[in-house]
């Protein structure tokens, strides 16, 4: 079991870091609302982290 715990947090990190390179501040903004708002239940927060990362991704194409 901590193995799995050891693992899931480094893949989290390795996902952090790789928003944040991409993305910037912005991104990592956006990351943590989206987790804020899926861990407590809270559909607008986790909308605006969602569209907030829907616009860094799609940026480049408007």
């Amino acid at each position: 079991m901590p193995v799995l715990a050891l693992l899931s947090a480094v893949f989290v990190v390795a996902f952090e870091q790789v928003v944040q390179w991409k993305y910037g501040a912005t991104g990592v903004v956006g990351l943590l609302l989206l987790t804020i708002g899926v861990k407590a239940k809270s559909p607008s927060v986790s909308s605006a982290g969602a569209v907030v990362l829907a616009l860094l991704v799609a940026g480049p194409a408007l």
